[in-house]
């Protein structure tokens, strides 16, 4: 089973400390964001991970290597300029027979979901895209206000708060999916959940129940170690927390 894993960001949101260092090689806890990846990959079965890098590609090979200290076989591809999070998988044109699930995801992602539950859930829906998600609750700071047409208020919530549906950046691929990313162009996972319902073909939505937690920030790090340290309860019960950092 195959893994494309999206390592070519800039990390603009954690510098200074993405200056010299790519996001997924930043550490939690004893070990890079990358390598918690892989080794979770691995384990699911996952016998060739395949990594799109792009900025400061050349450090992430030299960490990665061929794969072997991990039990598994790695290998890069780089883009050029920037190519989204679909667009990268037109470098592998040819490389994916059309029937092939593979699991693709962002590099900067920290959970401890059930791959093979979610590529079943792929496989019995045979969907082109299965898209992993969470549930993420916003809560505004302030009253919100409901004003009619005369500029009157008919009402006022105290901090209201709604729950949606995000992706959580971690999909699974159908080979077929490869024929509707156009070669060599900025093309995003939104682009092409659009391009597959135009021709008629259902997107599927996988709900993450497990810890997730993509890392955007600071507050993100620190919060995923004191997951990595703490127990069970105490990460269930602050992760909705951390979404809002």
């Amino acid at each position: 089973m195959k893994a494309i894993v999206l390592a070519g960001g800039l990390g603009t949101r954690l510098r200074p400390l993405t200056f010299a260092v790519p996001k997924p090689l930043l550490a939690i806890g004893e070990k890079p964001i990358l390598e918690h990846i892989i080794e979770q990959l691995t384990a699911a079965g996952c016998d060739e991970i395949v990594l799109a890098t792009g900025y400061l590609a050349e450090l992430i090979k030299a960490y990665c290597g061929d794969g072997a200290r991990f039990g598994t076989h790695i290998r890069c591809i780089k883009e050029e300029h920037p190519l989204g999070t679909a667009g990268p998988l037109s470098l592998l044109r040819g490389q994916i027979a059309p029937d092939e699930f593979f699991i693709l995801m962002n590099g900067d992602i920290m959970t401890q979901l059930d791959y093979s539950k979610m590529i079943a859930f792929a496989q019995q829906g045979n969907y082109d895209l299965a898209v992993g998600y969470v549930h993420n609750t916003y809560q505004s700071p302030y009253g919100v206000l409901t004003i009619n047409g005369q500029s009157e208020i008919t009402n006022i919530v105290e901090k209201p708060s709604v729950r949606h549906c995000v992706s959580a950046g971690i999909y699974v691929v159908k080979g077929s999916a490869l024929n509707h990313i156009p070669d060599n162009q900025f093309f995003t996972i939104p682009d092409l959940i659009q391009k597959l319902r135009s021709v008629g073909q259902p997107v599927g939505a996988y709900l993450i129940k497990e810890f997730w937690q993509g890392v955007e920030n600071l507050g993100h790090i620190e919060f995923v170690r004191e997951a990595l340290n703490g127990n069970g309860a105490r990460v269930k019960r602050n992760a909705a927390m951390a979404a809002a950092i």
